[in-house]
């Protein structure tokens, strides 16, 4: 992993000649680790064109040597800012850009006065953009996370069974995960039963499982540095005909956005794979979110397969594919996979059943 480290420190700096930037200053957590390999806390990234620099407190001075190899550690002052300052007056560098989206109106307030006589350039997404595509290592450990959400699938259909409650379920998924080598889940637990079903995000509640229902579980395995995402729905009883007609049309939207992902085309146009199933159903007004998103370091990252996305799916991206079908005062369903794009469709990671299970 050493070596990508270098050749993202390379992607990153042509970025930065692009948009005529000799330094870039780098906050967010995520970036930190995805550009340097550190995993501490604090810790604050200096990138010009010929040093790669690592700003961190005392309690990381052992710690940032050995996974930032590619990087000067410097222990910053009480107030990082008179640090950064010092490295751009050594390199003669008048010009700073900085993340927008992870700055806070106090911090810049506190990082124009430290920064006097440097002119101070707001970026978008420079590191993301760079994210969005997934190298062979960060796909390799996307498949290990996505194999933990499946045992986790398997070993969860046991403990459903009316009398039980969702949040124990929950809790159940959390530890499971955490026993085979996941850090923790990849964002709260979503395990929502009966007419709670159809909240798309009803995250795990008090209700107690009752019999003739759906029970909806969306979880991931945030494992190594990665997530995954992945819903399945299942049935607790005996299914009505409602039951039955909304899980069908559900599974043949997800199937068919499945059968026709591929690079080269828009989030939007993917979208619509599954959309215009439901919608042909008479169930488009029960879909309100979009069909899927981006994964990473991150649950929600770019790009998106939404109505609006207009970013060109490309070979490394790794999306979800997740329609749903929510009748309030029913319940809901909804299947997701989570999948590589790759040079000629798309590989999918999650492989639990989509059958529709019936649990007596």
């Amino acid at each position: 992993m050493i070596w990508m480290q270098e050749k993202r420190i390379e992607r990153l700096r042509k970025v930065m000649q692009q948009q005529d930037l000799p330094a870039l200053l780098i906050t967010n957590a995520y970036n930190r680790t995805y550009v340097s390999g550190f995993t501490g806390s604090s810790g604050y990234i200096v990138i010009t064109m010929d040093r790669a620099i690592l700003l961190t407190d005392f309690r990381y001075m052992t710690q940032a040597p050995q996974q930032a190899k590619h990087f000067e550690i410097i222990e910053h002052k009480p107030n990082m800012i008179e640090s950064v300052k010092d490295l751009l007056q050594q390199q003669g560098i008048s010009k700073l850009g900085f993340e927008q989206a992870n700055v806070t109106y106090g911090d810049y307030l506190s990082y124009q006065a430290g920064l006097s006589g440097i002119e101070f350039v707001p970026t978008s997404r420079i590191v993301e953009q760079i994210r969005i595509i997934k190298d062979e290592g960060e796909l390799q450990i996307m498949q290990e996370a996505a194999d933990l959400a499946d045992q986790t699938f398997s070993h969860i259909l046991s403990f459903l069974r009316p009398g039980a409650v969702e949040k124990e379920i929950a809790l159940e998924i959390e530890m499971f995960i955490r026993k085979n080598g996941g850090t923790s889940t990849s964002f709260e637990t979503i395990v929502a039963s009966g007419e709670r079903s159809a909240l798309p995000h009803g995250k795990a509640s008090n209700r107690v499982l009752q019999g003739n229902e759906f029970v909806k579980l969306d979880f991931g395995a945030y494992y190594k540095g990665y997530c995954s995402d992945i819903t399945r729905t299942v049935m607790l009883g005996k299914p009505t005909d409602k039951h039955k007609e909304i899980y069908d049309i559900v599974l043949e939207a997800q199937l068919n956005c499945l059968a026709n992902l591929k690079p080269g085309i828009k989030g939007s146009e993917g979208d619509a794979f599954a959309r215009d199933v439901i919608v042909k159903h008479g169930y488009g007004d029960y879909f309100g979110h979009g069909t899927g998103h981006g994964l990473g370091m991150e649950v929600h990252e770019s790009p998106r397969l939404s109505k609006t996305e207009d970013m060109i799916l490309t070979p490394g991206m790794v999306v979800t594919v997740e329609p749903g079908i929510y009748l309030p005062d029913f319940g809901g369903v909804r299947i997701e996979d989570d999948v590589v794009i790759t040079d000629t469709g798309i590989k999918i990671l999650t492989h639990s059943t989509k059958d529709f299970l019936i649990i007596d």
